[in-house]
């Protein structure tokens, strides 16, 4: 299929009658610069609303905890109390005014987390297995209760977003944090209903997704998406194999998830595991593709790679890219497309609308991002 660029902002309509007006999001990414108590600052909302007002058809926001165990990273906003909904109002409205739809990514970070960022709390996962990865700190094993209650926990923070405004909610099935912990057979050793083989390693990431869609039938009274964010494949022995990726893949179909967003670093990689060069994001879209829309991520930078990325996938989201250039799209719909930055100029600070925090992030990233005068 040859993509033109025209065809980037044909709009796209997904299962429950939500229509974006491009092929192109912003991926969800961490800002580390919300306020004490969980609030969006006014930083972070300029941030958003200089991207969304690029055309972009939907902005995935930075994942937002569902409970105060769950926080991963410093300065994160909370989706975790009733008090955080006029923060979220406050989001979501600017992301619309901006002209782009809004979602709202809901995570836990499980074992990702530490008692310093938890305020001395032990941080919680499906098992007692510590992160292969330095300094990690051993979880405590989640009780039965509580493991009720974290799912119980996805819904509510749905409904609040519900209530803040938003128009759909990304659950952050990926990178490592909890609901992959359930997921893996290196983080999740249990033998009761939560854990076991790969069937029943699926049990809590979709017990999630029925607690979030049951809140979106009994809250929502317009459509409302609701997308899942997967990581294909782990590095971990054992690990997440793609075997295991495509049997779950089938199964939140079944349940009726409105998107899979596939998390790599690259759209056109091949595997991490094993000797196979085939992009894990076609691998996806030719299983599930006919039945859920699957949007590519991964390395998207110019606009031959979108083009050739939606060669393959109907939808993709930028990330980085709109870190270096908030106008990417702007840009191209005017055929600038040349001018596009493709690094962050250090001299471009106060053009880009990038809070400080996130500033620092990007500029002392070593290769993550290319950094110029």
């Amino acid at each position: 299929m040859t993509i033109t660029t025209q065809y980037i902002f044909e709009p796209f309509t997904f299962t429950p009658g939500w229509t974006v007006k491009n092929r192109v999001l912003m991926a969800p990414m961490t800002t580390s610069s919300s306020d004490v108590n969980g609030d969006v600052t006014d930083d972070e909302l300029l941030y958003y609303k200089r991207r969304a007002e690029s055309g972009l058809g939907a902005v995935i926001t930075a994942c937002a905890h569902v409970e105060p165990l769950g926080i991963g990273f410093p300065g994160p906003f909370g989706a975790d109390s009733d008090e955080r909904i006029g923060s979220l109002r406050r989001l979501a409205t600017t992301i619309q005014d901006g002209g782009a739809k809004a979602i709202l990514q809901l995570y836990h970070a499980g074992r990702m987390s530490n008692e310093k960022l938890l305020k001395g709390e032990q941080p919680v996962s499906a098992s007692a297995v510590p992160a292969l990865r330095p300094n990690a700190e051993t979880p405590r094993e989640m009780s039965h209760e509580e493991i009720e209650e974290t799912i119980k926990a996805f819904g509510e923070a749905t409904r609040r977003a519900i209530e803040a405004g938003f128009d759909g909610v990304e659950i952050h099935g990926a990178n490592t944090y909890l609901i992959q912990q359930f997921f893996s057979p290196h983080s999740n050793t249990r033998t009761d209903q939560w854990g076991g083989d790969v069937n029943k390693r699926m049990t809590f990431p979709l017990a999630v997704i029925e607690s979030i869609q049951e809140a979106v039938a009994e809250y929502a009274d317009k459509p409302f998406v609701v997308g899942y964010r997967i990581s294909p494949e782990e590095r971990e022995e054992p690990g997440i194999t793609m075997e295991d990726t495509l049997k779950f893949l089938t199964a939140i179909a079944d349940h009726g998830i409105d998107y899979v967003h596939v998390s790599v670093g690259r759209f056109f990689g091949g595997s991490i595991r094993e000797e196979d060069n085939r992009s894990r994001v076609e691998v996806i879209q030719q299983h599930i593709g006919t039945r859920v829309p699957v949007i590519g991520v991964g390395g998207l930078q110019t606009l031959s790679d979108v083009k050739e990325a939606l060669s393959v996938t109907p939808l993709v989201s930028l990330g980085h890219a709109l870190i270096m250039d908030p106008d990417w799209l702007s840009k191209v719909q005017k055929s600038r497309d040349q001018e596009i930055y493709q690094a962050i100029h250090l001299s471009k600070k106060e053009q880009l609308d990038i809070p400080e925090n996130l500033w620092n992030m990007v500029t002392n990233a070593p290769g993550w991002f290319r950094v110029e005068e």
